[in-house]
């Protein structure tokens, strides 16, 4: 027996979906920044920073987006993570 999902989708998956789709249209490494304000000017209303970090996050482990460091030029230790779609 298959069992078709009921109601809307989950805000997980749609903005996972939205996530991985703005960063396959790019060849380029993006911040969660600039990833929110693609996502919110494709889809109209936009998540929050913190929800993007989030689901980012889980496509990082999950191996789906890869995760670049960047080092700061002045400060020892910190720098900037950019994303990627993993190929």
């Amino acid at each position: 027996m298959i069992r078709i999902k009921r109601g809307r989708p989950s805000a997980r998956s749609t903005i996972q979906n939205q996530i991985i789709q703005c960063l396959s249209e790019i060849d380029t490494p993006i911040s969660i920044e600039a990833l929110r304000k693609k996502i919110s000017k494709n889809f109209g209303k936009g998540p929050s920073w913190n929800t993007v970090q989030k689901y980012l996050q889980e496509l990082v482990e999950i191996g789906k987006v890869e995760a670049l460091s960047t080092p700061h030029s002045k400060k020892e230790g910190e720098g900037l993570t950019v994303y990627i779609l993993k190929r």
